[in-house]
Parts: structure tokens; sequence; C-alpha cells
């Protein structure tokens, strides 16, 4: 998400964390800053929302000396874009840039109140801060063990200390953090490009350490404050290379940041075998008396939504209805006071989806904006926002983005059915830690890229397929064609699996690739009748099911297993086989798979 640089040795730091934050700026940001200590450890910041280049011309108007520092581009996950919400934050002895979610922010905000500690931003960033001051007491490391233990969530920080001049402070919980080794110097970055320019050394902090950096030495220990050792790695990458994190593209780069993406968005949200409250405004009683359920959006967004349709109709038993955003406002819908609208929109800036979210205000009725960007249109004219945690999306097909919106629907449904007490507190609690295996279990469909390549070989000179399934099977399908369509051009066609009979079927000839989605429990025997239906015809079959259900299906050509998982909860674990499938496709047929023709990250024109 954001992007961290700091900096220790003789150079001037502001030169050197500008540069390596200009080195970061293809993660997306929404606002940028710097904090430069001098010799005698007064600390000066320099941050403004808006691109680096206006913390650039700050600096150049009125430079900061000094040869110790921290840098930070931001992408909002907690308040809106702003000067106030910028990075770095200080408190009175510490100032901290961070890039991950603390998810117990509120009760340490609380916390810090009440001992006098006082607020100018929304973040959570700035409760870390002041957390760090209040146990300080001269001794950093202390202060930072007892700090990292207190919070929740996945958090890198940078940390600089009035009291102790030339030294940096990273502390690493789940969110990347890398330590560039130098001649004189140290760094500290988010990402390898970020100093690419100036070290090929570094060394790969573990999840739950703190490393000292000097210019001339760096010393690590645990969140219990004993010395440990971190990885240390030599890389060779170009700067393209690097971006990228070793990987050929963004798009599998992307693909494999699914259960961070998961893990983030998931973690602040339940509590206690409940989904929280307030991941929206409204109350039970609100929730109680909706009369219907709106869900509009756009392409992969709009899949998701279809899926958010399953859920919250068994579930909750609110009617509910999908609508692609470019047709719902011509379409004159009918909309009272008692309903809701769901607008899915990665960007928050679509540009039908928008529109149409005007038009419901307009008519009275209650809308949430499900959005990965913060003080994006949407999320500020919504009346309510739910966001997404998946960090900036490079590559134009949409994956982990996906994803999270189908992970956001899940919590959404589960909220409102426990409000109408339409599901018993128990199987709500199951559901929940369901869902807390998932980021390690898409973990697992990350690593079957190899596997999934052989299988996209057949594809590298076809001209049309077809992916069927029943119910979310079919909402999986939509989604597994387009992402085929969009990045390797294959001409690609979902369908409902028993529609088959009604006309499609007469386009399967001898060696027509289908893939089949197969993970609705109750109706499987009906989905292998239309396999069969297809391979008798001459189909070459890929089957996509739970391993244990195999057995239930005629051979096919090839088979991607999918680990137990409940069916409502599988199309989270099930897209990601479909994504490397369409990723490899198109590698394999050379196309540009980040940048597929014709074709924008986000549509903001009708």
């Amino acid at each position: 998400m954001c992007g961290i640089v700091g900096y220790v040795g003789d150079r001037q730091a502001q030169e050197v964390l500008i540069e390596g934050l200009s080195r970061l700026e293809y993660r997306g940001y929404d606002s940028a800053g710097v904090c430069i200590a001098d010799a005698g450890g007064r600390m000066r910041i320099k941050k403004s929302k808006g691109r680096l280049a206006v913390v650039a011309d700050m600096l150049k108007a009125s430079p900061i000396p000094g040869n110790t520092g921290i840098g930070h581009t931001r992408w909002a996950t907690h308040g809106e874009p702003s000067d106030e919400n910028s990075h770095p934050h200080k408190s009175r002895r510490v100032a901290i840039v961070h890039n991950g979610i603390i998810e117990n922010h509120r009760a340490l905000r609380e916390k810090l109140v009440k001992k006098g500690y006082g607020f100018l931003s929304q973040t959570d960033t700035e409760v870390a801060a002041h957390l760090i001051d209040y146990y300080y007491s001269g001794d950093p490391l202390e202060a930072l063990t007892k700090a990292a233990n207190a919070l929740e969530g996945s958090f890198a920080l940078a940390v600089m200390f009035d009291s102790k001049p030339g030294e940096i402070y990273a502390v690493r919980s789940q969110s990347p953090l890398v330590i560039g080794l130098g001649e004189g110097e140290n760094f500290i970055a988010s990402d390898i490009p970020a100093v690419l320019k100036y070290t090929r050394e570094y060394l790969l902090p573990a999840s739950g350490q703190i490393a000292k950096v000097t210019k001339d030495s760096v010393e690590v220990f645990g969140f219990d404050g004993e010395s440990a050792e971190a990885q240390k790695i030599h890389v060779d990458w170009d700067t393209e290379a690097a971006e990228k994190g070793g990987f050929d593209h963004f798009m599998l780069k992307e693909i494999s940041e699914e259960p961070r993406a998961l893990g983030d968005t998931l973690g602040p949200r339940v509590t206690g075998g409940k989904v929280r409250h307030e991941i929206f405004k409204l109350t039970d009683r609100e929730i109680r008396g909706l009369r219907k359920i709106h869900i509009v959006a756009c392409g992969t967004a709009m899949h998701a939504g279809m899926i958010g349709k399953k859920l919250i109709e068994a579930w909750s038993r609110v009617p509910t209805d999908v609508d692609i955003a470019s047709e719902y406002r011509y379409r004159n819908p009918i909309l009272s006071a008692d309903d809701l609208v769901i607008l899915i929109s990665q960007s928050g800036e679509t540009a039908d989806t928008l529109a149409a979210l005007r038009l419901a205000k307009s008519r009275g009725a209650y809308t949430l904006a499900v959005v990965n960007v913060v003080g994006s249109s949407i999320a500020r004219e919504a009346d309510d926002v739910l966001y997404t945690y998946a960090g900036p999306e490079i590559a134009v097909a949409s994956t982990k983005a996906y994803s999270v919106q189908l992970l956001a629907m899940v919590m959404v449904a589960l909220r409102i059915a426990d409000a109408k007490k339409t599901l018993p507190p128990e199987e709500i609690a199951g559901t929940i830690n369901s869902l807390q295996t998932l980021p390690e279990l898409v973990r697992e469909q990350t690593q079957r890229s190899g596997e999934i390549k052989e299988i996209a070989k057949g594809l590298e000179k076809t001209r049309n397929m077809f992916y069927i399934g029943r119910g979310m099977d079919y909402a999986l399908a939509l989604e597994g064609a387009l992402k085929i369509k969009e990045i390797s051009y294959i001409h690609s066609e979902a369908y409902a699996a028993g529609e088959l009979k009604h006309g499609t079927i007469s386009l399967i000839e001898q060696g027509s690739p289908v893939v089949a989605i197969a993970t609705v429990s109750d109706i499987l025997d009906k989905t292998a009748a239309n396999i069969r239906e297809v391979a008798s015809r001459g189909a070459k079959v890929t089957l996509i099911c739970r391993e244990k259900d195999v057995g239930r299906f005629d051979p096919c050509d090839s088979v991607i297993t999918l680990p137990d998982v409940p069916d409502l909860l599988i199309p989270i674990v099930a897209i990601t086989p479909l994504q490397l499938l369409a990723y490899h496709a198109a590698v394999l047929r050379g196309c540009d798979v980040d940048k597929p023709r014709n074709l924008a990250k986000s549509v903001t024109v009708e």
C-alpha cells in the first residue's frame, strides 16, 4: 500500500528520500512527506496532499539539512487524503511513517486521549506515534517492543527519536520491509526499488522483528527485545523487475498479494465471532426495515455483486437485485427510502457507477459504497462507505481488488443476517472462523502457477472458449471468461450450464476448450451431466472442483482441485486459479498482460 523510505549516512537525506519515494510512485499514492533530523536530533517535517513533486518543490524552496530521515507516500486507509493525514506523524519525541493497518487503533486512541495526548489526524498511524512516545523513557528498543506488542494488525514502521540522532528504527509485523546495506550508509524501504540505486545488498527482517539502523551498523531484535538474525539477500534486478517484486508482470505480483489483501480487509472488521456493527452505519432496526437491496457495478465489480446477491439472499432473505451500472439509471429503477443501494468500484471513480449513486440518492435510497480508494468520488458522495484494503493495482485486469470485493460482500451479508436474526450466532461465528482460514488457502492457490501454466499451454492457438457453471459458479464463470478476454484476446463466453441445450451447445465442436466450475454442492450431479454433454461433443474440458468431489465427475482433460471450503465462501478461493489461467494464457500468446489493448484501469467517462 504505502511507500516507506529511510536513510542514515553522510549524504543529505532529503535527496535520498525524494529519489527513493519517486521509485515507489508506481504503487499509487495520494500524499507524501519527509521528516529529517539534524545532528542535534531536531526533527523537521515537510508533507502535503497530492503528488510527490509538491514536497520536492517545498524542499527546493526551503531545504532541510540533515543526514538522517524517513519519507512516505500514502495510500489512504484511515482518513481521507489531506495534509493533516499525510505522513510522517510526530508525537512529542517521536516521528514515524507507517505501511499497513492497525486494527485496534480506536481502543488505543481512547486510552491515549485519557493520558493527555491530542490528535491532529484521523489516521491509525498517529495512534502508533503517540503510543511509542507514551512508552518512551530513553530506551527506544524498550518503547518499540512495548508498542509493537500492543498494536494489532499488519504494520511496518520507520521511527526516529529526537534524543537519538543518527538512528532509525524499523519495526515489521507482516507488512513488507527491507533494509538496504551500504558503505557508511544504510537504508529502510517498503520495497527494493526505492533504494536499488544505492545498493543491491539487503536484510529481510522477519515479521515480529525490530531493527536499529545507523550509518555503520544494523542490529536486529525480536518483539521480546532479544537479539535476532535477519535473512540477507543480494539482488541483480533492474528497476523495472524490482518494482514487480521479481515477478514478470504486475498482474502476477498482484495475484500473489491476494492473501495479504484478504487479511487486511477482514482483520479490522471481525471480532468475537461477529462482524463489527460499524462496518456500515445502519442500525439493527434500520437493517430490519430494509425492503430491498440493489447492487450496482460495472465489469469485474458487477461479478462480485452477483456473488453478493447470492450471499445476502441466502443468509438474510432480503430481496436483492444486481444491475450493470451503465443500464441502471436508464431503466427508471423503483426505489424507496427503505432500500439499500450498494455501489461497488475499485477506483471509486467509475463514471456509470457514480451516476447510479447520484440517482439512488436523489430518490431517497440509502447508499453504501464498496471502494478501494479513500476519498474517491463515490466514497465521498455515498451515505456510507466500506473500504477494501487491496492497495494499489497497477495491472489493468483486476485481481486482488476483486477478491476483497467478494470478501466485503460476505461481511455485508453477515452483518445484515446478524441484525435480522436470520442466522443463529453460532453459524455466523463458524462462518467467520472459516473466513479467517481463507488467506492461507488462497496463498496455497497462488503457489500453483506452474501447474496451471501447463493447462494454459492448450490455449495458445485457441480462438474461442467457454466457461460453464451453475449458481455462484456461473458468476465465477463470468469473471473467468472476462479475464481471458481482457488479457489474452481469446473470445470467451460464460454460460449457465443448465442453459447449454437452449442453443449454446451448438457451438461446441471437436477440441473446443471448456472450463467447467463445479463447487455448488447440492447440484454437482446436474453440473456433471452438463459436463458430460459438452465432452460427448468433443470439448476439451478443464474441471474446477473440490478435491473430495473429483470422483463424482467423468474423467476430464485436466482438473484443478480446491480445498474443502463452504459453498458460499469458495468463490474467494476458486477465483485465483481462474486468474492464473488467464494470466498464463496471455503470456503464452505474447500479449501485453499488464496493459491490454483498448482498456483503461478506471473508466471515468460513459
